[in-house]
């Protein structure tokens, strides 16, 4: 089945981030949409406002009619996350329906586009969301498929008739990314995870550089210094530099922003502002900078979208920022993002007593990196966690929140359920508060932030 083959499409996991992309592009061309996912959210809601249907029970029976109707030119896309016993899934799969994964379809739009994939086990999501940004803001425009609600689009799509560019997140998860055939890739980070993916980081190692070997023969790879990845025309960006083409200087905070001289092959870009903040973003911006100046951006222009970007929901997102508390909350799940977000609070507010809550996600990446979460989370000064987010896994015996806290090396470190969070928090002294974690804890949000207002 090919695009135009297509007069109705139906997803299993219409509420994930990537799935909720694909389906507001179908939608925006006049094709029926039509999805299932467990539970509503703000997200799913949005889309049916915008006329998709969306069921949250599972049965053969709450399949719309149409669907059950009309196989043919009926396409249905799946998350591997779901369940086998799922019974929708399970209908589709035994009456031969044209079923495939979110990333062949993702590939399959692509392909008719000349693309840029930013790929990375961090800073994926940032780094692609910041190009489409800079490339809006210049005029040159594009389309994007990002796996998070940028700020700039108050979306997770960017579309644009009038350009031939699309920026697309290349997720290695189940490696998605081999789907892609980009002319300018990047490569933010290989550090090991999804291990119950892969086995093991070599592995992991190799889909990366199976990724590499997609990109067009002619295209340009832009990597992280400390990436061990090979491309013909590839080129090195990092924050010190000391091997890279792309660097920053002169790094300094003011008003609660990162300042910085980029210095590229192109010459420098003196007193680059970022819009948001967190040392990382630094680095996120390089490798922006060096994707906009291969596209024909001019510096200028390029320094000016940098400032007017504005973020993606959950990354570094400030709640509260006053002079007597700061609130943010960010989607870390792997111990070096919580190191680099740690690291950038305390460039941001030095002195400052910071108080973190995290969520662990998935039984198996808490078990892989049970002692590098705790090494990370003893740089906090006051640690609170919370019972293990499971999204498609099955409990792990002696996985649980206490594993974690047991290796925390910090005497103000506690549990806490979700119901008795807030609360706590509400009689605790607080300066710098972060949330931390990919599961569900963005719920909790809201509710502390309630709570520490009216304290």
């Amino acid at each position: 089945m090919n695009l135009n083959e297509i007069h109705r499409v139906f997803f299993i996991g219409i509420g994930g981030i990537g799935m909720s992309a694909l389906a507001r592009y179908f939608n925006s061309l006049a094709i029926p949409v039509f999805g299932y996912d467990l539970t509503a959210t703000p997200l799913t809601r949005e889309m049916e406002n915008n006329g998709v249907s969306i069921v949250y029970e599972d049965g053969v029976e709450n399949i719309d009619k149409s669907v059950r109707s009309n196989k043919e030119h009926t396409l249905v896309i799946f998350t591997p996350a779901i369940p086998i016993t799922n019974e929708i899934w399970n209908y589709f799969k035994h009456q031969n329906y044209t079923l495939k994964k979110r990333a062949e379809v993702l590939g399959m739009i692509t392909a008719q586009y000349k693309t840029i994939a930013v790929a990375g086990t961090h800073g994926k999501t940032t780094t692609s969301s910041m190009i489409a940004a800079v490339m809006t803001h210049d005029g040159m425009g594009c389309n994007a498929f990002l796996g998070g609600i940028a700020t700039n689009f108050n979306s997770n799509l960017v579309l644009n008739s009038n350009s031939n560019w699309v920026v697309v997140e290349a997720d290695e998860y189940d490696r998605s990314f081999l789907t892609l055939v980009p002319n300018i890739a990047v490569v933010t980070s290989t550090d090991a995870d999804h291990l119950d993916i892969y086995g093991d980081s070599d592995s992991m190692n190799t889909s990366f550089q199976d990724f590499l070997n997609k990109v067009n023969p002619t295209g340009t790879v832009f990597v992280q210094e400390k990436v061990q990845l090979t491309f013909k025309n590839q080129k090195l960006y990092s924050v010190d530099g000391q091997n890279a083409k792309y660097f920053a200087e002169n790094i300094a905070v003011h008003n609660g922003n990162f300042v910085f001289d980029a210095v590229t092959p192109k010459g420098k870009i003196l007193g680059v502002k970022l819009g948001i903040s967190g040392i990382h973003n630094i680095e996120n911006s390089l490798a922006t900078i060096a994707v906009c100046q291969e596209i024909g951006m001019t510096n200028g222009n390029i320094k000016a979208g940098l400032e007017n970007y504005k973020g993606v929901k959950r990354r570094f997102e400030y709640v509260i920022k006053q002079d007597d508390l700061v609130f943010i909350d960010d989607y870390a799940h792997h111990p070096t993002e919580i190191k680099a977000l740690v690291n950038s609070v305390r460039a941001l507010y030095p002195g400052k007593k910071v108080t973190g809550v995290f969520q662990p996600h998935l039984y198996s990446r808490t078990k892989d990196f049970g002692e590098e979460f705790g090494q990370e989370l003893s740089l906090l000064d006051e640690v609170v966690v919370l019972d293990i987010y499971p999204a498609r896994e099955l409990p792990i015996e002696g996985i649980d929140a206490e594993f974690i806290l047991d290796k925390i090396d910090n005497s103000e470190k506690r549990k806490e359920t979700k119901e008795t969070l807030v609360d706590s928090l509400n009689k605790a002294q607080l300066e710098v508060v972060l949330t931390i974690g990919a599961g569900d804890i963005n719920t909790l949000v809201e509710p502390i932030k309630r709570k520490l207002t009216q304290k």
